[in-house]
């Protein structure tokens, strides 16, 4: 399997949690939370992230319920993720989010900012996934 650099999208209405990470250390790290007010300016922040890192692919938590069946959120992140790939022609995975931002307030301590840890945990996530090599 080749080198990749992806980054991951904890994708929500107001905010979006992006991470970074790659298949080399299979480590994922927070980056930043995205704010934007339209869908534009969620595309733009998009657009300078992706010239800045450069990914090879991207991730995207799709949130199921506790039973693992989809919701009206995971119809979202599932139009988001189109979108992404419509846009940017990037192969776009959605990784099983249930829990996410739960683990992300136990490292962070309660009541912090967690979408940013929550989208390291999702391509955490799927980095512990891929095939080991």
């Amino acid at each position: 399997m080749p080198e990749e650099t992806l980054l991951a999208f904890d994708y929500g209405l107001k905010k979006i949690g992006v991470a970074i990470g790659n298949t080399l250390t299979c480590q994922a790290r927070p980056l930043q939370i995205l704010m934007p007010v339209t869908r534009q300016q969620r595309f733009e922040a998009i657009s300078g992230l992706l010239q800045a890192w450069q990914p090879d692919r991207l991730v995207v938590g799709l949130p199921l319920t506790l039973d693992g069946e989809e919701q009206y959120a995971s119809m979202q992140s599932r139009r988001f993720a189109n979108q992404l790939h419509g846009r940017y022609g990037l192969p776009v995975e959605l990784v099983d989010e249930r829990g996410s931002s739960l683990e992300a307030q136990q490292l962070l301590g309660t009541n912090a900012a967690d979408d940013a840890v929550a989208a390291a945990v999702i391509l955490q996530r799927y980095l512990d996934a891929l095939p080991a090599r």
